[in-house]
């Protein structure tokens, strides 16, 4: 049973920092693209970054140079650093892999940018 567990979401104030994790219950972790998507009520659920398992990353515009995505394949762990952070980065953050074909989300956290 593949398991994604988000943690670090929180209310900041804008230009502040935030760092979300995203901790992974699979087996060959280090072999698996690692996405971050975000979504509003209403919304489509955005991809805002992802990682390869050889660390080739790729970012929304929105995101390019505030947003770092990374990974720990010690800890079967992806972080996104999020700095200068805005109002309209408020959203719902979730964790996303895709295994066999098979697409594997996270509960999501939230994080709220007051300005």
């Amino acid at each position: 049973q593949v398991q994604l567990v988000e943690s670090g979401g929180g209310l900041v104030q804008a230009g502040g920092s935030l760092r979300l994790s995203c901790t992974a219950s699979i087996g060959r972790f280090s072999s698996y693209t690692m996405l971050w998507y975000r979504q509003a009520p209403g919304k489509h659920r955005d991809l805002v970054a992802s990682i390869s398992g050889g660390g080739s990353t790729t970012y929304a515009d929105s995101v390019k140079g505030r947003f770092t995505i990374s990974r720990d394949n010690t800890k079967n762990t992806v972080y996104l650093q999020m700095n200068s952070l805005k109002p309209e980065d408020t959203d719902v953050y979730y964790c996303h892999t895709y295994i066999n074909c098979h697409d594997y989300w996270g509960q999501g956290t939230q994080v709220t940018v007051s300005s």
